[in-house]
């Protein structure tokens, strides 16, 4: 289930009287000599943003509707447009802004909701969650109240050893974008209204950071999916396009509604075309935001002036502005309770797409739960005018504080639970190595399931393993150096570098020479790929200059591994011909003299062992799966006939993962998988005689 979210916005009021609104407006025209002209309650962007968080929550809810994540993108011109309109209107008025006022509206405005739901979901963590989720989540949730979650996703996003589970607290990305947007573009207004008194050049200046601001999304798209996506400088484009809108709105409230209505008419049809027909496969955000983006834009611009040919007569249907009223609670809800959905355990795999909807509905009547009780008393004028800014800052303080406390509190009371079923098991060695598997979490388990995640080879500390943007491949020797008799070279991506403890210890062993080349999602096989949704140049390079140091170097033996399960240039799997071909270009590529052994890849189960373990201390059978599911037998084949077609040697270990059918997380006291499809270093080792024996074979 993709984590892609939208941004919690702040909300027009209605007006009480509608003479005081015109006034207002007569004001604010005169002091800009009339260029402004304040928007007031709009139904129809009330209406988007119910158009808005259907497509989240229907996206996530696992309907078919494949790009429903470009509901954040609207929401964020959505954003940029009341924000900035509340903001120039001040400073029409009063020729300035009152910041701590500002932050503090904001605060009434989105923090009680936000804190409340906070808090409840560490509470709902704490009771549905496994317990190295709960303390990922402990780390999310103080991220979360102090405004900052967008990066820690960011960061973590990154790093390619981090396989997780979904985060409860993964929607709130998007309002830390947004605090962080409130932070700083009331100074950045300010700054560009005293250096100016030309709204040309003022727009001018705000196009200027849309258009730096769109190049580095485009740029990151490229270089960090998960920079571009989650971080404030690639998403604030997104908000200047609101702004835009709101700075020259008086000129845009003067086109002729039939032309208008065209226009925003368009904008709904950009908005729904890019949520059916963008997907996993699309570089987002990047270029592909800027379609849903300009469909919000022109909604925005001229959906007012269109009147009722427009699309105002569908958007202000009494289930759209019900929608839009509990929009933000909505959005609060929904996510954790989906996520708390797939850790419940009597919810079994194949009933799992129904419970996400049915799920998916019931956040409707919670949202408004949230909306009735917590939401709309903090939005009220008597609430907004009668407590002090200087007190409003305070309580904020306090609130985030409490919620930060609470949950570092459930870090005690998780550490009460126990992580493992109290009973030891036999130790295996390689000599008692058979296939078979403990039927519980011992209490001697090696990684345990707390450190399952750091059982990883030495080569990812030491530089040796390359992260998918370097190309230099680094000249990195192990085992017997100096007098070896042989030399080994280990070559392919991380499932190359997962038996470099195996082979390491047998280097050892056996007295032979070791270079490691391994890069994260590069396979050795020459096949071209997406990496990120774009081509994975870097793995181009990388693969070409290992190479020619393997060329260099003459190596005994070349082992290669590699994941098996890769996207093509055309967007789709590589096919199993594709992978032949990568196959004979490759030796075509190798020196002949030097002979190739290729590791068969391992098995791949559903979900990382250790969550599943600290479910089932006692059952660990539970976390097993079928060798059917666990093994794309087509590829394997396909393997295996090109292996043979290159005259190299194929070894498959799956024995050793895989018994009667079924593949285990157990052996021994030994953990075999530290998550979904990469073995520990502990197993690794336990199976380096066994490989290095087939190896040789």
């Amino acid at each position: 289930m993709q984590k892609h979210l939208w941004l919690a916005e702040t909300r027009t009021r209605a007006p009480n009287d509608c003479a005081k609104r015109k006034l207002h407006e007569m004001k604010s025209a005169t002091a800009t000599g009339g260029s402004f002209v304040r928007a007031g309650f709009r139904p129809d962007i009330h209406g988007l943003r119910a158009i808005a968080v259907l497509l989240v929550l229907l996206y996530h809810a696992g309907l078919p509707v494949p790009g429903g994540f470009v509901g954040v993108d609207v929401f964020f011109v959505i954003s940029g447009f009341l924000i900035t309109n509340h903001l120039i209107y001040e400073l029409a008025i009063t020729a300035r802004i009152r910041f701590a006022r500002f932050y503090a509206r904001r605060a009434r405005r989105i923090l009680p909701a936000a804190l409340t739901v906070a808090g409840l979901t560490v509470l709902g963590a704490l009771a549905v969650l496994p317990t190295e989720l709960v303390k990922s989540s402990v780390q999310d949730a103080i991220a979360t109240v102090f405004y900052v979650p967008n990066f820690v996703f960011a960061i973590r996003g990154t790093d390619y050893l981090a396989e997780t589970a979904p985060s409860p607290f993964q929607h709130y990305w998007s309002l830390g974008v947004e605090e962080q947007f409130y932070l700083l573009w009331p100074l950045v207004l300010f700054l560009i209204w005293k250096v100016t008194k030309s709204l040309r050049v003022r727009i001018a200046l705000v196009t200027l950071l849309v258009i730096v601001s769109l190049a580095l999304s485009v740029t990151l798209v490229d270089l960090s999916g998960p920079w571009a996506f989650f971080s404030l400088p690639s998403r604030a484009w997104e908000l200047g396009t609101g702004t835009l809108i709101a700075l020259a709105y008086g000129q845009l409230t003067l086109l002729r509604p039939a032309f208008a209505a065209v226009l925003s008419w368009l904008g709904l049809a950009l908005i729904i075309v890019s949520a059916v027909t963008y997907g996993e496969g699309t570089p987002f955000p990047g270029v592909a935001a800027l379609v849903p983006v300009l469909g919000a834009a022109c909604l925005i611009a001229f959906g007012e002036r269109a009147g009722v040919l427009g699309p105002l007569s569908l958007l202000r249907l009494r289930v759209f502005q019900f929608l839009g009223t509990i929009s933000y609670s909505l959005y609060l809800v929904h996510w954790p309770l989906l996520v708390f959905t797939q850790n419940i355990d009597w919810i079994k795999p194949e009933q799992l797409d129904a419970s996400l909807l049915i799920v998916g509905l019931l956040s409707v009547p919670a949202g408004w739960v949230m909306y009735r009780f917590v939401e709309k008393p903090f939005i009220r004028s008597k609430v907004q005018t009668s407590v002090s800014t200087r007190r409003t800052l305070a309580y904020t303080l306090g609130a985030s504080v409490s919620v930060a406390a609470l949950a570092l509190s459930s870090l005690f009371l998780v550490s009460l639970r126990p992580t493992d079923s109290g009973v030891e098991a036999s130790p295996v060695s390689e000599a008692t190595l058979g296939p078979n598997f403990t039927s519980y979490v011992p209490s001697n388990l090696e990684p345990s399931l707390a450190t399952a995640s750091e059982s990883v080879p030495v080569i990812y500390s030491d530089g040796c393993h390359l992260s998918a943007s370097d190309t230099v491949p680094q000249r990195c020797e192990f085992g017997d150096v100096a007098g070896g008799s042989a030399t080994v070279a280990l070559f392919g991506d991380s499932h190359a570098a997962q038996w470099f403890p195996a082979l390491e210890q047998a280097s050892v062993v056996n007295e032979f020479s070791l270079r490691s080349f391994t890069k994260s999602s590069c396979p050795s096989v020459l096949v071209d790929l997406l990496l990120r949704n774009v081509r994975y140049s870097a793995c181009d390079e990388w693969r070409d200059a290992a190479v020619g140091q393997i060329n260099e170097m003459k190596p005994d033996l070349l082992v290669i591994s590699n994941l098996s399960r890769y996207t093509a240039l055309n967007g789709k799997p590589v096919t199993p011909t594709m992978w032949a071909e990568g196959y004979s270009e490759l030796r075509a590529q190798i020196d002949p003299t030097i002979a190739i052994a290729v590791i068969a890849d391992t098995p791949h189960l559903e979900t990382t062992p250790a969550l599943c373990l600290d479910k089932n201390l006692k059952s660990a059978d539970e976390c097993s799966i079928a060798e059917a599911d666990a093994i794309d037998e087509t590829f394997a084949a396909a393997d295996r006939d090109a292996t043979a077609m290159i005259g190299a040697t194929y070894v498959d270990l799956t024995d050793y993962f895989c018994y009667q059918a079924e593949c285990g997380t157990i052996v021994g006291s030994t953990l075999v998988y530290r998550d979904s499809h990469h073995i520990t270093v502990e197993y690794s080792r336990l199976l380096s005689g066994a490989l290095w024996r087939a190896l040789n074979g």
